[in-house]
């Protein structure tokens, strides 16, 4: 089974094997890459793999980028002539959404259903992403809301696009808070002023609802903050696939 996450800067994609995940990969997201481009992508991914597009069954997709879900829609549902799911309304999830349904968007939702499988209780999910999101889940599988702040790459972004002087800087550990030079002191003020962000998010969700809840990290970006951020219990970068593999067996074979 190939699973697929769209997202607004890159596209997580896997195949499974049963419950086993067999082999993952990521790509950029372009919303102009065709049919036969993407069908292009994964055929030669996977063929490396010594995995073949004749030996999946069925694909299920999370896509947040309407284009790209638009060419998908074509390459499987004709180029590949592969049965597909899109998570969306009408899909079951076993999850009670409590938020306005119409305004979350599938990652979430796919993070949500993963996470309350995977680790139970309380939660609250973090996925580091183009934006982070923060998801709070209950122990009855009730999803309650959460929030969404800019992506410390867009924070980056942002320094060097809304001002006159300062320099374009890429994502980087600092060796300290205090910068001896500008770009030095951005690198702090991003990376430290970004956990600190984090932080106070997940508590100020923990103090509304569950002091004790778990708090699941995720995320592209995820992978350099979550070893800095104390607050995050466990860290799982294939959460996302992990959720799609678990709403297909929700929704039968």
């Amino acid at each position: 089974m190939l699973v697929i996450d769209v997202g607004n800067t890159h596209t997580t994609f896997g195949v499974y094997s049963d419950r086993r995940l067999l082999a993952h990969w990521r790509v950029s997201t372009s919303s102009r890459r065709t049919a036969d481009e993407w069908g292009f992508i994964f055929r030669s991914l996977m063929e490396e793999q010594g995995i073949t597009k004749e030996e999946l069954f069925r694909v299920v997709i999370s896509c947040v980028v309407p284009p790209v879900l638009d060419a998908l829609r074509q390459l499987f549902s004709g180029l590949w002539n592969m049965p597909y799911l899109v998570v969306g309304p009408g899909v079951r999830t076993g999850l009670f959404i409590r938020a306005e349904a119409k305004e979350v968007g599938a990652d979430r939702i796919v993070n949500a259903v993963a996470a309350s499988t995977l680790y139970g209780g309380d939660l609250v999910i973090v996925d580091f992403g183009t934006a982070t999101t923060f998801c709070a889940v209950t122990a009855k599988k009730e999803y309650l809301g959460g929030a969404i702040a800019p992506g410390i790459g867009i924070s980056c972004e942002a320094l060097y696009e809304k001002t006159a002087k300062l320099p374009r800087i890429d994502v980087e550990v600092p060796e300290r808070c205090i910068g001896r030079n500008t770009v030095e002191a951005m690198h702090a003020g991003v990376f430290f002023g970004y956990i600190g962000l984090a932080r106070e998010i997940v508590q100020r969700m923990k103090r509304e609802f569950a002091e004790h809840a778990r708090v699941i990290g995720t995320g592209g970006w995820g992978m350099v903050l979550a070893r800095y951020c104390d607050f995050i219990d466990v860290f799982n970068p294939v959460l996302t696939l992990e959720g799609l593999r678990i709403i297909h067996e929700l929704n039968g074979s």
